[in-house]
């Protein structure tokens, strides 16, 4: 794999970063997109969409940091470059940015249940081709396979920043992790044509995530970074979280509609 695409003078360029900031331009341009579906000022999807990026790197990198000082990492190790220049957690990403969310939206004056509609599809996009990125650092390796379409890292920049097995073939998790958040946002897509009340589409992603991210964690090799019981790791139980926030956001949404009917 290729965790540094070339270098600037002593300064490397990341894959990792260059395909996250790939993802993110996809993902606004299809946010606002969806967003006009509901009248949404295409602007105000941007100006979310960065706020919600800013808040995603911040909290991905803190939830990394809390789960390895959690388990013992030296700190040397916690606040080494090439732990900082690793991915993070996903999904302490995805609760930060919801808090910024929230926050941006109350000063913005939109309406909260068709703007998660327009954003979570955006986020699946983002979240897959991200996950390109991972696959490029090595970081959120797999577990040993043989398995056919197994990969094995050979850069030791992947053990460097996060710790990669080298010359050992390894379940392509980052991938299945991809073709996951491509699933879910194709299911949303086709969701948001016949959604029966505004948030059903926001309340699926969850839903579809986090049982998405309780699978694939069956795969990952890198769960001694963040278990909290033998069999629940930081994965598991966000998404865990995740599903409960779904089945939440579900009642809640529909609740307006089932009254106007009343």
């Amino acid at each position: 794999m290729r965790p540094i695409l070339f270098m600037l003078g002593d300064f490397p360029i990341g894959t990792y970063g260059l395909l996250v900031a790939l993802g993110v331009m996809v993902g606004v341009l299809l946010a606002r997109h969806l967003g006009k579906r509901d009248g949404l000022i295409p602007d105000a999807i941007t100006d979310i969409s960065l706020t919600v990026l800013l808040a995603g790197v911040l909290g991905a990198k803190l939830l990394m940091i809390v789960v390895d000082m959690i388990h013992g990492e030296p700190l040397a190790r916690v606040f080494s470059l090439g732990t900082l220049r690793a991915g993070g957690a996903v999904h302490g990403g995805v609760i930060l940015g919801l808090l910024a969310f929230f926050w941006r939206i109350r000063k913005l004056k939109l309406p909260l249940n068709a703007t998660m509609d327009a954003l979570t599809p955006a986020v699946a996009l983002g979240q897959a081709i991200g996950r390109w990125g991972c696959f490029f650092a090595g970081c959120c390796y797999g577990s040993a396979s043989r398995v056919p379409w197994a990969v094995t890292f050979m850069d030791p920049a992947a053990r460097e920043f996060s710790g990669t097995p080298i010359g050992v073939a390894l379940h392509p998790v980052q991938i299945y992790n991809s073709l996951a958040n491509l699933a879910v946002m194709g299911i949303l897509l086709l969701l948001g044509r016949k959604r029966r009340f505004k948030g059903q589409v926001a309340a699926c992603y969850f839903f579809l995530e986090g049982i998405g991210r309780v699978i694939t964690e069956f795969w990952r090799g890198d769960l001694d970074r963040g278990v909290w019981l033998p069999w629940l790791s930081t994965g598991r139980l966000t998404g865990f979280l995740f599903v409960i926030i779904g089945v939440i956001l579900w009642t809640w949404f529909q609740q307006p509609q089932e009254a106007a009917r009343a």
